[in-house]
């Protein structure tokens, strides 16, 4: 469960959904309701949104570039379109323009948790540290931000980053009382707690991260790294068997592999 700093945001609708319908006889000849130009330009822009999404899943960042510039040709003001071309820029290392996209999703979404969790974590990974906590607090804020918790847990991971365990603590602790099933909040402080020689606790965590049946190598891993060094090589044990089982090829388990070989 390695950290990626990819940032999430909300899927968009599939362009290949079927819509079927059905004729009513009494409205034929009647006017049909027409699209106002601005509703027709946010509909290019969603679509060429989703095209552009769809390019850069598939690895062509070149026509992705081209067809989000068209979508906020369409629609200077969609959001959507801000935050995929954000994503794209900072993926291709183009850092002002991606910061650029990201703060205009926020001014266009003002006070909308996803967009400020998003500009958090970019400010977070350029080392924009107080600022990043900022936005992540306003996201949590958010009333109708239904991933509150995951915010926490990027202000958590950002704290960590900036060398600050005990308030990484804090924000994982707030993002697991929000959501107990939280996987990343979990292994994050359960790692947090390992790396700061409290493997007890760190067992707890690791524990009840195993129990949501969610593995991951570098779950497994930590799950044997403190069994280990709890003294525990029944328990480690078990830990390295299903991670070479589960996760034979990952890095994790060539590390254990290098390790036990002579």
């Amino acid at each position: 469960m390695r950290f990626d700093r990819t940032l999430v945001f909300a899927l968009l609708l599939s362009l290949a959904g079927c819509v079927s319908t059905q004729i009513d006889s009494n409205s034929l000849g009647k006017d049909m309701p027409k699209t106002s130009s601005a509703e027709q330009a946010q509909d290019a822009a969603r679509v060429h949104t989703e095209l552009g999404q769809r390019y850069m899943a598939n690895g062509d960042l070149q026509t992705a570039l081209e067809k989000l510039t068209l979508a906020l040709k369409f629609d200077p003001n969609y959001a959507p379109a801000h935050t995929v071309i954000a994503v794209l820029y900072e993926r291709i290392h183009q850092l002002p323009e991606a910061e650029l996209h990201y703060r205009k999703a926020v001014e266009l979404e003002s006070n909308k948790g996803p967009a400020e969790n998003n500009l958090g974590q970019f400010l977070c990974g350029v080392g924009n540290y107080p600022e990043a906590y900022a936005y992540f607090q306003k996201a949590v804020a958010d009333p109708f931000n239904q991933s509150a918790d995951m915010a926490l847990t990027n202000e958590g991971i950002c704290k960590s980053r900036a060398n600050d365990p005990h308030g990484a603590e804090a924000s994982f602790r707030d993002a697991i009382a929000r959501n107990p099933n939280n996987a990343e909040a979990l292994f994050q402080l359960a790692n947090t707690l390992y790396l700061h020689n409290d493997a007890f606790r760190a067992r707890a965590f690791i524990q009840r991260l195993d129990a949501l049946n969610q593995p991951s190598a570098a779950g497994l891993k930590l799950g044997y790294d403190i069994e280990s060094r709890l003294g525990n090589s029944e328990g480690a044990q078990i830990y390295s068997n299903r991670l070479r089982t589960q996760f034979p090829e990952s890095e994790q388990a060539h590390a254990l592999n290098s390790t036990a070989s002579p």
